[in-house]
């Protein structure tokens, strides 16, 4: 069971607004690594999915009745029926998901990203549905690859359409070659028709990400523009017709922070609108929250939203078209907002991991992870190594606040040194940190600390502790800005701090980057991870227990 203890709210007072204590949305309001926000309302909630790339559940889903406080439900494709991560290279997998509803169905369009290198995306698109947003989902429909984040407008006609942008891997051509249009035949199950360009972007370039509303017998047409780092922005461009020709809003964009440094929230842009039942509109986009003086994001790029006003025959229009950390909430019902967690301990009695946990390429199945062999702990059997795509064995929560804490006791009995368990601090195969239990060539159980930094794993000196007859070890991971810390506690003695203090900004978009002359910037896309990691590197069978994993905040 999972046990969230509280520290305030988020009830904010407007300023000037003599006390009254308006209700305010408080920016991100999904923090920590929730990228390309998919919002849609359905009669009085809110839902809002995000990309997930190599982490399963594939796609992570939020549930709102307010847009202020936020719900969990965890992800939508837990199968490998319905995503297979398998191999799955660092960043790549789920990229920008879209939710839409239509004829009693949730619609919930991915695209399964193989590559991101030499011009290369491999896009393959696929369309589930279901009656419920929690599923179950029905069997992938294949759509199109000639494109990624990919969208549906369901036109008041009754038509369906697929957009997405248009990629072009010929060198000297522009890869982000514009938006295009197909219809999508819900009988059949397929796309029909020619696929039509309807919109080439506008200077700001590398345009992406389009979603189309009908209002006042326009076509709005929203795209991402400038690329997913400093120079992000959300552009809206208007047609009478749904095939165009679309022109570009002649006041810029929507929203950016692009020239901005002063700006808490960078990187704004990708975004989605959603009407409240008053009539009220918002933008859903991400955001990034950089540490100085490195500028690295550690949290990854997190879920904002911003008031729209929107006149009718209008251009949408976002205040000062910058994003804000603090917005006016909806009309309606002041309910209290729900307070915000400074702690979650996770005991380990439900019979599945909850939704603040991930797995990573591989869905958590019983094959590798026991919640039931041993109550109230989380076994998990050994998988390959950290640098392995195919079969690691890691379960681990997103890091969202610059200060936080991720402790868990291991219990384990190690047999050699290709047998490996403890916590980690965790951006991708080139870069993580991890406190382990391990044995000596004597069998010797010892404590260790490992880093990968760029693809090169070192021991740290000074690190390895002998553990002696003890096989249950309490571990720690402290984020605390741009430094990190580890620590261990062997029953009821005090912490022991390993006494070295590391660079959190390694586990970031911008130091995972790599960047190749002529070709777009291809960061890294996630953020931050603790989680729980186990080894079986040769293959004998073996398996760690941990109890009461804590995560605390501030």
């Amino acid at each position: 069971m999972t046990i969230a203890k509280t520290a305030g709210s988020t009830v904010v007072p407007v300023p000037g607004d003599g006390g009254t204590g308006q209700r305010m949305i408080q920016n991100p309001v999904l923090p920590g690594f929730h990228p390309d926000p998919s919002i849609l309302r359905v009669g009085s909630e809110y839902f809002i999915a995000t990309s997930t790339f190599e982490w399963y559940p594939g796609v992570r889903l939020h549930r709102s009745t307010d847009l202020v406080s936020w719900q969990p439900l965890g992800g939508a494709l837990t199968e490998r029926r319905l995503l297979d991560l398998t191999g799955t290279a660092d960043s790549c997998g789920i990229w920008a998901p879209n939710l839409s509803y239509a004829n009693g169905l949730f619609h919930l369009l991915y695209t399964d990203v193989a590559t991101f290198a030499g011009g290369y995306w491999d896009p393959q698109n696929y369309l589930v549905t279901a009656p419920s947003v929690t599923g179950p989902w029905s069997g992938p429909v294949v759509l199109h690859g000639r494109g990624f984040d990919a969208s549906l407008f369901h036109d008041e006609d009754g038509a369906t359409w697929m957009l997405s942008m248009r990629a072009d891997w010929r060198p000297g051509r522009n890869r982000f070659a514009g938006i295009e249009i197909q219809r999508y035949d819900a009988g059949v199950r397929r796309l029909t028709g020619p696929a039509h360009l309807i919109f080439e972007g506008t200077g700001a370039g590398l345009t992406e990400a389009p979603n189309i509303y009908r209002k006042d017998g326009w076509y709005y047409l929203l795209t991402a523009e400038g690329g997913t780092s400093w120079t992000h922005q959300v552009t809206v461009a208007r047609s009478r017709h749904l095939l165009g020709g679309y022109e570009a809003d002649p006041a810029g964009p929507l929203l950016t922070s692009s020239g901005r440094p002063d700006l808490a929230l960078q990187k704004a842009g990708h975004g989605s609108l959603v009407r409240t039942p008053a009539g009220e509109w918002y933008l859903a986009h991400l955001v990034a929250r950089p540490y100085a003086p490195s500028r690295r994001c550690v949290l990854g790029r997190e879920t904002a939203l911003q008031k729209v006003d929107w006149e009718t025959g209008e251009w949408p229009r976002v205040h000062d078209g910058v994003p804000a950390v603090h917005v006016e909430a909806p009309a309606g019902d002041a309910a209290p907002a729900l307070p915000t967690p400074s702690e979650q301990v996770d005991d380990f009695d439900a019979p599945v991991l909850g939704p603040d946990w991930s797995t990573l390429r591989r869905p958590a199945t019983p094959d590798w992870i026991d919640l039931s062999s041993r109550p109230s702990h989380l076994r998990i059997v050994g998988g390959q190594s950290p640098m392995a795509r195919h079969r690691p064995s890691l379960v681990a929560r997103r890091v969202t606040a610059s200060r936080c804490v991720f402790e868990a006791t291991c219990e384990f009995e190690p047999r050699d040194h290709l047998q490996l368990a403890g916590v980690t601090a965790y951006y991708n195969t080139r870069n993580w940190y991890y406190l382990h239990m391990t044995a000596d060539d004597d069998g010797t159980p010892v404590l260790g600390l490992l880093r990968c930094d760029s693809g090169r794993v070192t021991a740290v000196p000074g690190t390895r502790t002998p553990l002696g007859g003890t096989r249950r070890v309490a571990l720690r991971v402290r984020f605390d800005g741009p430094e990190l810390t580890f620590a261990y506690r062997i029953g009821q003695h005090p912490w022991h701090e390993l006494g070295t203090t590391f660079d959190a900004t390694t586990l970031s978009d911008e130091y995972a980057a790599t960047m190749a002359p002529g070709e777009p910037e291809a960061w890294g896309f996630t953020g931050a991870f603790a989680g729980l990691w186990v080894q079986d590197l040769g293959a004998q069978g073996c398996h760690a227990d941990f109890d009461r994993a804590v995560y605390r905040t501030g």
